[in-house]
């Protein structure tokens, strides 16, 4: 019920006569909380002190200021309020304008039949109270608008949840002017030892707890809203709760606490927080979501760093120092982890096993892979006598295959075994990027490809493959790459028939390639540095698409 509904609505009555004033006042006094005024100055000071009314009948022809001008004065400051005018003589243009400009509602020739009046008066008040319900409706309608619109900017302020915690119970404490407002998240229907509060300003400072907490409680078990009144010793208390719940489930509970209220909370009030606070908890629903990601992203986080480490251990972080050869390896994984490894292994009889490999794909299953096929080869090779480099492969894949074929992986793998006292290099190729051979001496020609390959390890239950045989002299340069670096894109300078008309050469991305990186290679400083190498290909790829691994063999 509003204010309109229960109480006499207020009509003043402003005329410069006695006699009509007090007629006017008995017309209505029976149904109205009739205030007299015998000019506009007087009807002013009644206006500031009593504030709006419903209905206004003046009279137009008074001293120092006339009805319409009255009136008019009246109009912003009271929008509601239906206007009357009585006049006693026919003034066309003032009444026009005042109908016109809505600063009346109807206008009334003295001398005025009582009856008439009391019909013209009962259609102003039916009209005031559409009015007035009206105003009430989009009243609130703003209200809600502009709490939803706090709320939601606070919302996207917040940093995180508890930021957006803080920052509801601050707005809803602010916007309902509470003396006292608190948030309790809820966990597993069950209240955590969180509290996120608001204390006005205007609160005064006191010994008792100010939290409701039984009402709290209420809440808990009946997922409805709560509210009551107590007397204190500051005075009467009015404390309100409410739950903040999405799809069924009770996220947190928001409790208002008000003291020198002048009445209890209305059903407006409690209708426009329970709408707030359905808004909150879908916020909260999200923001709790999101909180729970970020939470399982950096425990994947920690995670992938501890498998980045031990993928690391598996990779030898110190190669061995082989007599009349040098060695050189890197590996960088796309991501935390991947696929791509290599192997240097000096087996007790003298001999140098070298491997590159590359699990298809990318992450955390092609690591596991990886780790797979590292712990095989080196059983492999710790054989007191190894099979030929063929044969480790078939071995490789006999034990990987199943595993392999079922995930839809495979693995592509170079492997070979030197020999430094004979220069000896046999090899097999599962599949894997063209090895690079060559010698300082021959650095301005092509270098010789080992092309001898048989297909991936993974594809076939079987695996078979001829193995390739050389010798290594003094000089010569064995490259092993996985893809990720022939793969890379750099900038190539386009053709001279192509060039700008200002005769600069025009660039244009493109994948190195194994021409493009023994382009690379023949601009190298010697000796040979990967590092310096690999920093050169990097550079123009700011995103590593793909893992990236380069091992050299350098017979001195």
């Amino acid at each position: 019920m509003t204010e309109t509904d229960v109480a006499k609505l207020k009509l003043m009555v402003v005329d410069d006569e006695p006699d009509n004033l007090e007629l006017l006042y008995r017309t209505f006094r029976r149904d109205f909380q009739v205030y007299k005024a015998s000019n506009a100055l007087s009807a002013f000071e009644i206006l500031n002190q009593e504030g709006e009314m419903a209905i206004i009948i003046s009279d137009q022809r008074m001293p120092n200021m006339n009805g319409t001008e009255f009136l008019r004065l009246t109009v912003e400051r009271f929008p509601d309020t239906i206007r009357i005018l009585l006049t006693g003589f026919t003034d066309v243009e003032d009444l026009v304008d005042a109908i016109n400009s809505g600063q009346v509602f109807k206008y009334i020739t003295k001398p005025w039949k009582p009856d008439q009046l009391r019909i013209i008066v009962q259609q102003a008040v039916d009209t005031y109270r559409v009015v007035k319900k009206r105003t009430q409706e989009l009243s609130r309608a703003l209200r809600r608008e502009s709490l939803f619109n706090a709320v939601t900017t606070a919302i996207q302020e917040s940093l995180d949840y508890s930021s957006m915690l803080q920052k509801i119970v601050t707005i809803i404490g602010q916007t309902f002017e509470t003396s006292y407002c608190l948030l309790r998240p809820i966990e597993n229907n069950c209240l955590t030892s969180a509290e996120f509060s608001y204390l006005s300003s205007k609160t005064p400072l006191c010994n008792f707890s100010l939290a409701p907490n039984n009402l709290i409680e209420q809440v808990l078990e009946s997922h409805h809203y709560q509210h009551n009144q107590c007397t204190h010793e500051h005075g009467l208390c009015y404390q309100l709760a409410v739950p903040l719940t999405y799809q069924q489930h009770l996220l947190a509970v928001i409790a208002l606490f008000e003291w020198e209220r002048d009445r209890p909370w209305q059903d407006e009030d409690i209708e426009l927080v329970a709408r707030v606070a359905e808004q909150a908890a879908l916020a909260l629903s999200q923001a709790k979501l999101y909180q729970s990601l970020q939470e399982k992203q950096e425990q994947i986080r920690a995670e992938l760093e501890v498998a980045r480490q031990i993928q690391n251990n598996l990779l030898h972080q110190s190669l061995p120092e082989i007599q009349g050869a040098k060695v050189q390896a890197c590996c960088y994984p796309a991501r935390e982890v991947g696929g791509d490894f290599f192997e240097v292994f000096v087996h007790p009889q003298g001999d140098l096993w070298i491997a590159v490999g590359d699990v298809s794909g990318k992450g955390v299953p092609a690591a596991l892979f990886m780790a797979s096929v590292i712990s095989v080869l080196r059983r492999e090779l710790s054989q007191q006598t190894p099979a030929m480099p063929n044969a480790v492969m078939e071995n490789l894949n006999h034990a990987l295959a199943e595993d392999l074929i079922s995930n839809n992986y495979f693995i592509t793998l170079f492997l070979a075994r030197y020999t430094p006292a004979t220069g000896e290099l046999v090899y097999a190729n599962a599949g894997h990027i063209y090895p690079l051979l060559w010698s300082r001496k021959t650095l301005t020609q092509n270098p010789n490809y080992l092309k001898i390959r048989g297909i991936p390890l993974g594809i076939l239950p079987k695996w078979q493959a001829a193995f390739g045989q050389l010798f290594l002299t003094s000089g010569e340069t064995l490259l092993l790459t996985s893809d990720g670096i022939t793969e890379a894109t750099v900038f190539k300078n386009i053709n001279s028939s192509e060039q700008l008309n200002n005769g600069v050469k025009s660039t244009q991305r493109s994948m190195l390639n194994l021409d493009g990186l023994w382009q690379l290679l023949q601009q190298e400083t010697q000796p040979l540095s990967l590092n310096s190498l690999l920093a050169r290909i990097q550079a123009d790829n700011h995103v590593q698409e793909d893992d990236q691994t380069i091992l050299s063999l350098e017979v001195l």
